[in-house]
């Protein structure tokens, strides 16, 4: 008689089944905050298991106890922060402005945890945590009410289009947090060679004319995906059926 074949298990934090807690001292939501903690202060590259074992005075043995993997740490640190993300009712009266404003707080964010959105774009997680899936629900509950005949199509596009700017967002913010510099400052200190890179092409000079003091760089990347949005939002008004 042939062995019966193992299958092999989701390789998720969701899929796995739970055990006791060997520790109750140490508490997997103590370890999955101090990781957020490490991720927004440090970066991912800085986070293991031994270092957030010395943070929290335990060895990486008993982190093991909670969390099997640094994989799936991730996944319940990405599942804690997207608890911050808002999203309007299915019943608001303007579909815009209620993704609008979804996507705002997505945006928010992903800028208080720079490490959120490119670890959103990696392969071989499966993000099945409740905050996550409660978020998907609710974007596909607005998106339906709205009338779109595809919702998962629309919430995909607007998603793409927000991890896709937060991480461009998050990347700079962090090159500017690591000079020490305000980003003002950094701009200012920036501007003089980008002006001389921009000379001899018409369009580039147009656009760096302007000296650093005038520039507001906070507002300029709030207009940049206020921007880009309303393209996004144009486009998926034109598949609302007439």
């Amino acid at each position: 008689m042939a062995a019966k074949a193992k299958t092999n298990p989701i390789p998720s934090v969701w899929a796995r089944q739970q055990r006791e807690p060997a520790q109750p001292a140490l508490s997997q939501a103590a370890i999955v905050g101090e990781a957020v903690a490490m991720l927004d202060a440090e970066g991912i590259e800085a986070l293991s298991m031994r270092k957030l074992g010395a943070r929290l005075n335990a060895g990486a043995t008993s982190l093991y106890r909670h969390v099997a993997t640094k994989d799936e740490l991730m996944e319940l640190a990405v599942d804690a922060v997207a608890a911050e993300i808002v999203v309007p009712p299915a019943d608001s009266p303007d579909w815009r402005a209620a993704v609008t404003e979804a996507a705002g707080s997505f945006r928010a964010t992903a800028l208080r945890h720079p490490w959120l959105s490119s670890v959103l774009g990696q392969a071989g997680l499966a993000y099945l945590g409740p905050n996550l899936m409660s978020f998907s629900e609710r974007l596909a509950a607005l998106f339906t009410a709205a009338g779109f005949p595809e919702p998962s199509g629309a919430i995909d596009t607007v998603l793409s289009y927000v991890i896709g700017m937060s991480t461009t967002e998050a990347a700079w913010l962090t090159t500017v947090a690591r000079s020490g510099e305000t980003e003002a400052g950094f701009i200012a200190r920036l501007m003089p060679a980008a002006q001389q890179a921009a000379a001899g092409h018409e369009h580039l000079a147009d656009a760096y004319a302007a000296g650093a003091e005038d520039i507001d760089p906070v507002r300029i990347r709030d207009d940049k995906f206020a921007y880009g949005l309303d393209v996004v939002l144009d486009g998926l008004s034109l598949r609302l059926p007439r």
